[in-house]
């Protein structure tokens, strides 16, 4: 884990205007452990992987899944686009950091029930994102999402029983490190690209009992293992901000 001086350092709103806005609603964040060289390999050049200690003390990555709900997207610019301001999406990331710096995350695949979003996300933010038929469905304390990819077999299927609400986790913590992530990176053609996100520090709850059963990490040639870390949240809401090339300051 890198000082926390570099994760906290991010949460400030940029002095840019966003260029979209967007409601979250409904996170399911999982986690486990793996060991850094075994995701290094897939990380391009330039990017390192983030790590932090697993219950045996050992510096390891963290493979994230992350369903959740896309609410009300809104771009500064152009006019609402009919049937792409609300659907579920669904995400396989890991944590990432350049040189020591710029801590952030890396998305290995983004599954999303909204096909003209994925076309949009994919030309102008270089991120790899699959068209999928999805649902999310909350209800109080139990959650369940749903994901079939439209191409291939990739697939997600979560329930999940919620606890009491956590308290904002400490800096330093596995908590901390796995949610206070405010950048992310893309790759477009070989250049590395950096995007600002902004929002409130996840309120979160705990999860107490979970069962899931996907194929997205094994299309995404991420070995699947059992997850350590089950975190939800209600929902933020987010600023988007243009990406930028990999040698902007932050």
């Amino acid at each position: 884990m890198l000082p926390l001086s570099e994760y906290e350092r991010l949460r400030a709103r940029p002095i840019d205007k966003p260029v979209m806005t967007q409601k979250w609603r409904s996170l399911l964040f999982m986690h486990f452990p793996v060991n850094p060289s075994e995701i290094q390999d897939h990380l391009p050049p330039g990017l390192i992987v983030d790590t932090y200690p697993d219950e045996t003390g050992r510096e390891m990555a963290w493979i994230g899944l992350v369903p959740f709900r896309m609410e009300d997207v809104k771009f500064s610019r152009i006019p609402k686009i009919p049937g792409m301001n609300a659907f579920p999406e669904t995400n396989v990331r890991t944590y990432v950091h350049r040189m020591g710096r710029q801590p952030g995350v890396w998305f290995f695949s983004l599954d999303a029930g909204n096909a003209i979003a994925c076309k949009f996300a994919r030309k102008f933010y270089h991120l790899p994102y699959f068209p999928a038929k999805m649902e999310v469905k909350d209800k109080s304390k139990t959650i369940r999402y749903k994901s079939k990819r439209k191409k291939g077999l990739a697939s997600v299927k979560v329930k999940c029983s919620l606890g009491s609400p956590m308290p904002q986790p400490k800096p330093g913590s596995l908590e901390f490190f796995l949610l206070e992530r405010y950048l992310l990176y893309s790759l477009n053609g070989e250049r590395i690209m950096i995007g600002r996100v902004h929002h409130e520090p996840y309120q979160v709850e705990s999860v107490d009992l979970c069962t899931v059963k996907e194929t997205v990490l094994e299309a995404s040639e991420i070995e699947a293992k059992p997850f350590k870390s089950f975190l939800f949240c209600r929902g933020v809401d987010v600023e988007v901000f243009a990406l930028q090339g990999e040698l902007r300051q932050l």
